[in-house]
């Protein structure tokens, strides 16, 4: 579990967008957000063929 500590004259509003960007980084939300719902593996693969598509797609364009 990520954490941050408050320091002296610091607003808790720069504390917390230091907190923000850890759980970012981690990715602890798109981690939460893929355990919400159940997905079947033909799901599953069905989301990585194309995530994988995508990205090939991409390089071939790119420059």
């Amino acid at each position: 579990m990520p954490s941050v500590r408050v320091r002296e004259d610091e607003p808790f509003e720069k504390a917390l967008r230091r907190f923000n960007r850890i759980v970012e980084q981690e990715g602890i939300l798109s981690e939460i957000k893929k355990h919400q719902y159940f997905e079947n593996p033909s799901e599953k693969r069905r989301k990585k063929l194309n995530q994988y598509k995508r990205k090939k797609e991409k390089e071939a364009i790119g420059p």
